[in-house]
């Protein structure tokens, strides 16, 4: 067994498995924290919702599907100089964090004006009958209401910057992918490359099951 995993640098390994989790977390932060509202202002502008603007919807819609369409590999050179600029450099985990950012935001974004739409309008229209605001009824009812799917979203999500950070390997992104690019691929040591898929593999089950938990444990079903 020993002669089949030779190259395996473990210290190596630990250090790129850190740096994935480090991208994971700062990434996924940022982009709940910005998708969001971007989600729920995409509902809210949408046709015959609390404050529909026909304008703003198709304006922000085309935007996010602008995003969302690009390749993460093309989107990641492609913000290289803006890259560079907010954080001084475009490799490593600071270089990786703003794509991904980019990237997913939108993703989710729609993910979540998706959730939201499936709340049931009658509760909506109860709570504004009773006087609630706009943001009321965000923080009250929709968001409360779309728990599950939103739980469900940010699972999802999670997954897909898991596969964006290994991608981000094939410009110096740092992490799992960069060490199956530069060792596995490049240098041809098949036993690095092995580990590595093996290593997201369970990362992404870990996700998974996570987030399905959470959804069982907070539907009303």
């Amino acid at each position: 067994m020993g002669a089949l995993l030779i190259n395996l640098n473990w210290p190596e390994i630990g250090r790129a498995c850190l740096d994935t989790l480090s991208m994971l977390g700062v990434a996924l932060g940022f982009t709940l924290l910005l998708g969001l509202p971007l989600g729920v202002l995409l509902f809210l502008t949408g046709k015959q919702q609390l404050h529909a603007r026909p304008g703003l919807y198709r304006l922000l819609s085309v935007l996010v599907n602008i995003l969302r369409s690009l390749p993460f590999i093309i989107l990641l050179i492609l913000l290289i100089p803006l890259t560079a600029l907010l954080t001084g450099t475009s490799l490593g985990v600071k270089g990786a964090i703003p794509p991904l950012v980019a990237g997913c935001t939108p993703f989710f974004a729609r993910l979540v004006e998706i959730a939201l739409r499936e709340v049931d309008h009658g509760v909506v229209e109860a709570t504004q009958a009773m006087g609630a605001s706009t943001w009321q009824v965000i923080r009250h009812t929709l968001l409360p209401e779309a728990r599950p799917a939103l739980i469900a979203a940010v699972t999802v999500t999670a997954i897909v910057l898991v596969d964006c950070t290994a991608m981000a390997g094939v410009v110096g992104g740092g992490g799992l992918g960069d060490l199956a690019v530069r060792f596995g691929y490049q240098r041809f040591q098949t036993d690095v490359m092995v580990v590595t898929v093996a290593l997201l593999v369970l990362l992404v089950q870990g996700l998974q099951i996570s987030g399905d938990r959470l959804v069982l444990r907070y539907s009303r079903r």
